[in-house]
């Protein structure tokens, strides 16, 4: 089931649980199971949701803690776990940080995700933020820009369908040496996460999607049509698909307060204003649902499925 521009505006979500940031994260994650983390997976599966995404950090330094908490699940573990409960669903890193692992390591780990999946993978990749992160691991941090570039580049070569994969850089250089199994698609796609002008020109040079991280709605017009301007003069004729995170979003009226930026209303409603997405030029939505328990999340996104959802496409 790929997410290609055009036709009804596909919904995805990134997962409870797996990520708690102070940002996001709702009060009763603290405490959930993996068994939570199931029901939601089989929620998104059976809602129509496009796909799942988890985040990625490797380790979180002290002195943000505070804020983004050491609560980071790693995205292969976790995709690969969910991947076996469900069937349909895609399974997105949003995002990995390639350029803590050398890209043979991560094409093996997501290959083998694509694989065990039947083809369900989408590569979403950033440059990272935690200095103290690359510094533990051997990672340069300052020219983390430049390593991401070259490892979408080497990503391309050793997530392609040959066996024997060849890549030459300036950081990486791999030829001779197998890796099996292959991913199950042809050409595994790669979305690249950001919104600074390097992540944009970035995504619209060497992405087959884009991740906006954090642009409001009156934000994305612009940014929109500057990567579809760099990826013109680039020369890259493919399409690239435009993605959005959305407000918050609660289907009814709630009974608690849920902040004043979210969402809520009739499905009705709520489908009139996630349309302005794709009049805007968004291809596909990240949404997120205000909740008190897992029961209500899943209450949620199974609302949001049967009653908001068939009004994204009119």
């Amino acid at each position: 089931m790929p997410i290609l521009p055009g036709g009804p505006l596909p919904y995805g979500m990134q997962l409870p649980v797996q990520s708690q940031s102070v940002i996001y994260a709702e009060p009763w994650e603290a405490a959930a199971t993996p068994a939570d983390l199931v029901r939601v997976a089989r929620a998104a599966d059976h809602g129509g949701f496009a796909y799942i995404a988890g985040c990625d950090h490797v380790a979180i330094p002290r002195r943000l803690a505070d804020g983004m908490s050491a609560v980071w699940y790693d995205p292969v573990a976790t995709l690969a776990f969910l991947a076996g409960v469900t069937g349909r669903v895609l399974l997105m890193s949003h995002v990995a940080v390639v350029g803590l692992r050398h890209p043979l390591v991560t094409a093996k780990q997501y290959a083998t995700l694509d694989h065990l999946s039947g083809g369900r993978l989408i590569l979403g990749v950033g440059a990272g933020h935690v200095r103290e992160e690359f510094e533990a691991v051997g990672a340069d941090f300052d020219g983390r820009g430049g390593l991401l570039d070259e490892s979408i580049d080497a990503l391309r070569a050793a997530l392609g369908p040959e066996e024997y994969p060849e890549f030459a850089g300036e950081r990486f250089s791999f030829s001779g040496l197998g890796q099996l199994p292959r991913p199950v698609q042809e050409r595994v796609p790669i979305w690249v996460g950001g919104s600074s002008p390097a992540a944009t020109r970035r995504a619209a040079v060497r992405g087959d999607g884009w991740l906006p991280q954090g642009d409001a709605r009156d934000r994305l017009p612009a940014q929109i049509a500057r990567v579809h301007s760099l990826r013109e003069e680039a020369g890259v004729e493919a399409p690239i698909v435009v993605g959005a995170i959305t407000e918050p979003l609660y289907v009814g009226e709630p009974g608690w307060s849920v902040g004043r930026r979210t969402l809520t209303g009739e499905p009705e409603v709520l489908a009139e204003s996630l349309r302005e997405y794709a009049a805007i030029g968004v291809h596909q939505i990240q949404v997120r649902f205000r909740s008190r328990s897992v029961d209500e999340l899943t209450d949620q996104m199974a609302a949001f499925g049967a009653d908001v959802a068939p009004h994204l496409g009119t």
